[in-house]
């Protein structure tokens, strides 16, 4: 265990830090090698390894050695290695696992735009377009479709596993109805209705995301009775009148997307209405190098941003709701629980 007396001094821990690309690339060599999914519940040797995942032994070897350092894996003394928490999150089975959300951090178009983060930062506009001509999610849509692939799927993981914390942490039992704007494939929707058998919901996003929502939700799914598919942008309109709208992790556009759909949430619900939003911060969290690395992220592709508590607390203010509470869901959101004043 690394303590204050064994910690690396400030001039290693910067050279690590330097090398943080190394870190990410072998994390992503091991996760599209398959290594997780091929380790079981026994310590295996390396060649055993090697000859699971098709690769050398010995550069496999290497890439074990630099994971193990930061927990992924264990190297025993025999030279043998076995699983550790953080490693078995890397495989495809793992009910929290965080293989494809590792994969879509150390895609392919990342690699080119984090060295323009420098040029991000002076001009305060995403790089993706001058690097590939096109606005982001066009990018990955037309030239990196396998991108695109992994985007969906760790969006969809990520928002499977963050819908539970959400259900479990919000109360809508004086409700009798809810909409999930902008809520991709219905993963919140879908665990609030769970919840609470006589609650309605409606699933507002885009059409070609609303397409392909939980099959819950579709016609013959378990929760289809009890629930609307609505295809819209919420910045331009919500046609959805409900009790509450829960608005989660979309607030991360440029200033006026988020005032027009904070605006449009306000008009369709009314006052009184219920409004939680949900948020990852960059400050006040236990998760800030995580957040943060996403905030950076949001720049280079979308010329997004997080929030902090008082940036988020301005914009809700300014749109017109009032705030009665902030707290944390889990170690990496925040709920925003607002009125529509009457």
């Amino acid at each position: 265990m690394t303590t204050a007396e064994t910690a690396p001094p400030p001039s290693m821990r910067l050279r690590e830090l330097a090398f943080g690309a190394a870190c990410a690339a072998a994390l992503r060599a091991t996760a599209r090698l398959g290594v997780a999914d091929a380790l079981g519940d026994s310590p295996m040797s390396v060649e055993d390894l090697a000859a699971a995942v098709k690769t050398e032994p010995r550069p496999l070897r290497r890439l074990l050695r630099a994971v193990s350092c930061y927990g992924v894996f264990t190297e025993r003394r025999d030279g043998t290695f076995a699983h550790t928490d953080m490693s078995r999150l890397l495989r495809e089975d793992d009910p929290h696992s965080l293989r494809y959300i590792t994969l879509w951090c150390t895609e392919p178009w990342t690699w080119d735009a984090w060295p323009q983060l420098d040029e991000a930062v002076r001009t305060g506009r995403n790089v993706v377009e001058d690097l590939y001509g096109k606005e982001f999610f066009t990018y990955l849509n037309e030239d990196a479709p396998e991108s695109a692939e992994v985007f969906n799927r760790a969006m969809t993981t990520s928002s499977r596993q963050s819908a539970r914390d959400v259900a479990q942490f919000l109360d809508l039992s004086g409700s009798s109805s809810v909409a999930d704007i902008g809520g991709g494939q219905g993963h919140v929707v879908a665990s609030l209705l769970e919840k609470y058998p006589s609650l309605h919901g409606t699933l507002l996003d885009l059409p070609r995301v609303v397409e392909n929502a939980d099959p819950r939700l579709r016609a013959g799914g378990a929760l289809a009775d009890r629930v609307r598919i609505v295809p819209g942008d919420c910045r331009a309109a919500i046609p959805v009148k409900a009790d509450v709208y829960v608005i989660k992790n979309i607030l991360e556009w440029d200033d006026d997307s988020t005032a027009r759909t904070l605006r449009n949430v306000i008009e369709a619900g009314g006052p009184g209405t219920r409004v939680v939003v949900i948020e990852n911060l960059v400050d006040d969290t236990p998760s800030m190098r995580f957040s943060t690395a996403m905030d950076l992220l949001l720049l280079l592709n979308v010329g997004g941003a997080k929030h902090t508590t008082e940036s988020m607390v301005r914009r809700l203010t300014d749109a017109g709701l009032v705030i009665g509470d902030v707290r944390p869901v889990n170690p990496y959101l925040h709920a925003f629980d607002c009125t529509v004043p009457r």
